[in-house]
């Protein structure tokens, strides 16, 4: 079996070397960025499996890298930070964060997170059977065949609409800014509007309300985006 590979992106030194004697000890390999502004880059062009990603790093607020990570990539990331208060901690799950964890911390917590996130990750692929069919909320999409059905009916998407209900499948609760939902939608960007999106949105829920009325499952969150609605 592949040892899973976790990068620590921490510019305290002794911290560092902390987390990555503890996960090197806990059978994982380990990667460490002591910046961030190479990150993205390093994600890109590196399997990574976790990112332990300190919240105020000396270039780049954690925040907003894991914000831009948010745009291309689902890798869990487990937020470090110095700051305990409770608006820290929301705003780094509502950014994209998985889970965070607070200095002073014992190394052995990191490393049960970790587990944990790990674990939830493996079990919410596991969802995903083999013939790649999606089943909530009464949808039931088959990913490899383009075909998606609400309640029994089929649902005649476009191949836009069907990625876009596709994300909000696989990320029920997670907000998406429309910035996000378009670069997810779209391999080329440059001449398209956010503002598309709105209008996909639109037809997915007029489609959607021709089988069922008064059914919602894509949601507006005010001034931030999108989410799916849990029915």
């Amino acid at each position: 079996m592949n040892k899973q590979k976790i990068l620590i992106v921490e510019d305290e030194a002794h911290i560092a070397e902390i987390l990555i004697a503890y996960c090197q000890n806990s059978g994982y390999l380990v990667e460490h960025l002591s910046s961030g502004k190479d990150v993205l880059r390093f994600v890109k062009e590196n399997n990574i499996d976790l990112m332990l990603l300190d919240l105020m790093l000396p270039d780049i607020n954690g925040l907003e890298i894991c914000k831009q990570v948010r745009t291309f990539s689902q890798l869990p990331i487990i937020m470090i930070t110095a700051k305990s208060e409770e608006i820290d901690k929301l705003l780094g799950l509502e950014f994209g964060a998985d889970d965070y964890i607070c200095k002073p911390f014992s190394p052995r917590e990191v490393i049960a997170r970790i587990k944990t996130v790990l674990r939830r990750v493996i079990n919410n692929a596991a969802e995903v059977d083999a013939a790649h069919i999606i089943k909530h909320s009464g949808f039931e999409m088959k990913t490899d065949e383009y075909e998606v059905t609400f309640k029994g009916q089929f649902l005649d998407l476009t191949p836009r609409e069907f990625l876009i209900l596709k994300l909000f499948l696989e990320n029920s609760g997670r907000v998406f800014s429309r910035d996000e939902i378009l670069v997810y939608a779209y391999s080329d960007t440059l001449d398209i509007s956010d503002r598309n999106i709105d209008t996909h949105i639109k037809n997915i829920r007029k489609k959607i309300n021709q089988i069922a009325d008064q059914v919602e499952p894509i949601r507006s969150v005010y001034g931030i985006g999108y989410k799916f609605n849990k029915q």
